[in-house]
């Protein structure tokens, strides 16, 4: 799909206005956030597309079924087995470290359904390879992307992860109830 028919769709056939202020570096995380239906891969997908942006994301490995793993896959799917007590964040610092870039988008919630207790994987990665979380929010009611925040984990994740969830507070999703930033003191 091109970055032209990607952003036509998005942005005029399905009305989304996008709100980015910050500058993309060569390495980074995205946590994107609400995440309460499937809708937001399809829209990420078309946002990614339309801006050039290349970053990988992380799934459960139940949706690497045929035929639609080798199109994750090709989309910049990881598949994620939790049942293996694998040092995924490890490996994953390991190779941004390594790599001349890096892009990985990752849901703050690690699921659709609520959970007020937050994934803290990307925040590890971040710090273990030294590179920015840019925070990018799906708000359904205004039809906004938007990503006006970038956080430099400063090793203290109690403090970070306040100042991440309050960015988030105000964003609503396709499903709201679906949705909190759970506790932030």
């Amino acid at each position: 799909m091109s970055d032209n028919f990607s952003s036509w769709l998005l942005c005029k056939a399905m009305g989304w206005r996008i709100d980015v202020t910050v500058e993309i570096p060569a390495k980074f995380i995205i946590c994107l956030a609400p995440h309460t239906s499937n809708w937001d891969f399809i829209i990420g997908q078309l946002y990614s597309r339309a801006a050039r942006l290349k970053s990988n994301f992380l799934m459960k490995k139940e949706w690497f079924f045929w035929p639609l793993g080798p199109v994750f896959r090709k989309l910049g799917g990881i598949p994620v087995f939790r049942s293996k007590h694998t040092s995924m964040t490890d490996q994953l610092a390991e190779y941004a470290m390594k790599s001349q870039t890096f892009g990985l988008t990752i849901t703050l919630e690690g699921t659709r359904s609520l959970n007020p207790e937050w994934k803290k994987g990307f925040y590890y990665i971040a710090l273990k390879a030294q590179i920015p979380i840019l925070l990018y929010g799906l708000d359904y009611e205004k039809k906004v992307i938007s990503c006006t925040k970038i956080i430099h984990p400063s090793g203290n994740i109690d403090k970070d992860m306040k100042e991440i969830k309050l960015y988030y507070k105000d964003f609503k999703g396709k499903h709201p109830e679906l949705f909190t930033i759970g506790t932030t003191d």
